[in-house]
C-alpha cells in the first residue's frame, strides 16, 4: 500500500470509535466533505446520548455480544435492556451489567411482548435520540451512524434501517422476503408513505417523537413495528430509510416471529392505517 493511503487506512478504521470535532475536521481534510457525507463521518453534538432500547427474550446465548457490539460503535450510549419474562437464563447473562453505568436493567416478571418492552424503554430513556436494537446478531448497530446522520442533520424526523434492495446482506428465505415485501407494500398503501422495509427492527428518531406517541401505543407484539409507523406518519413526521446490513438467523437458532405474527400485521395496517385508530 502507497504510504500516502496508510493514513487514510488507519482513520477510516477507527473514525466510528471518535466522533470528536477534531476527528470530523481530520477526516474531512483528507477525504473531503462528499466523501465524509457519503460515507456518515460527522461530528456528535456536545453531550449526545443515544438511547437504545434492547427488549430482551430468551436470547441469553447473544445479548452479552449484542451488548459487546453496541459498545464498539464508540458512541455515547445509555443502554436500556429489558428481560421480557425470559425462562432462559437470560436473568443471569445479564446479571454482571447491574453495576454498569452505561447500561439500564428492566424486567417483565411475564412475557409481554416486545411492544409491551418498547412501551417501557421509552419512559426511562433519557437521551436526545432513541433506537430500537434486537438482542439476537441479525443487526449491527455499527449502522447507527447511517440512522443518525439525517436525523441530526435535520433533514429527517425519523430513519428506518432497510435491509433490502441493497447487496451488504445475507439472503433471506424467499418467503420470508416476500411476505416482508407484501406487508410492507400493504402498510405503504394504507398509511401513505413508500417504504421498502416495514418490519425492520432499526427504527430510530429522537426521544421527542416516541414520547409524543407513547400514551397511544397499543401493541405489546410485533405489532408494534405497523403502529409507530403510522402514528409518526399520522403526526406529519419526516421519514428516511438507510441501507443497512442484515444477518438472517433460523428457528433453530432462536427466531421468534411467525405466521401469526404476519397475520397481526395485517391486522395492525388495517386498525392504525386505513382505519386510523
Amino acid at each position: 500500500m502507497p504510504d500516502n493511503l496508510q493514513p487514510l487506512r488507519d482513520n477510516a478504521s477507527t473514525v466510528s470509535h471518535d466522533w470528536s470535532d477534531e476527528a470530523f475536521q481530520r477526516m474531512q481534510s483528507q477525504l473531503g466533505p462528499s466523501v465524509c457525507r457519503q460515507l456518515a463521518i460527522f461530528p456528535l453534538p456536545n453531550n449526545f446520548v443515544l438511547s437504545v432500547i434492547v427488549p430482551v427474550f430468551n436470547e441469553c446465548k447473544t445479548i452479552g455480544s449484542v451488548v459487546d457490539r453496541l459498545r464498539k460503535t464508540g458512541l455515547p450510549l445509555q443502554m436500556i435492556l429489558i428481560d421480557d419474562g425470559s425462562d432462559d437464563g437470560t436473568a443471569e447473562a445479564v446479571k454482571p451489567f447491574e453495576s454498569d453505568d452505561d447500561i439500564i436493567l428492566l424486567n417483565h416478571p411475564v412475557n409481554q411482548g416486545k411492544g409491551a418492552a418498547i412501551r417501557t424503554g421509552i419512559k426511562v430513556a433519557t437521551g436526545d435520540v432513541i433506537v430500537i436494537q434486537d438482542a439476537d446478531r441479525e443487526y449491527d448497530p455499527a449502522d447507527f451512524r447511517l440512522l443518525l446522520q439525517p436525523i441530526l442533520a435535520g433533514e429527517a424526523d425519523v430513519a428506518y434501517g432497510t435491509r433490502y434492495g441493497h447487496c451488504d446482506r445475507s439472503l433471506s428465505p424467499w418467503w420470508h422476503q416476500s411476505v416482508n415485501n407484501g406487508l410492507t407494500l400493504l402498510a405503504s398503501i394504507a398509511i401513505g408513505i413508500r417504504l421498502s422495509d416495514v418490519e425492520t427492527c432499526y427504527k430510530m428518531a429522537r426521544r421527542e417523537s416516541f414520547e409524543m406517541i407513547l400514551g397511544d401505543l397499543q401493541e405489546r407484539r410485533f405489532g408494534i413495528e405497523i403502529e409507530l409507523t403510522a402514528r409518526w406518519a399520522r403526526a406529519g413526521l419526516e421519514f428516511t430509510e438507510r441501507p443497512i446490513r442484515y444477518h438472517h438467523r433460523w428457528y433453530d437458532d432462536g427466531k421468534k416471529i411467525g405466521w401469526r405474527d404476519g397475520v397481526s400485521a395485517i391486522r395492525c395496517i388495517l386498525k392504525y392505517g386505513l382505519f386510523r385508530r
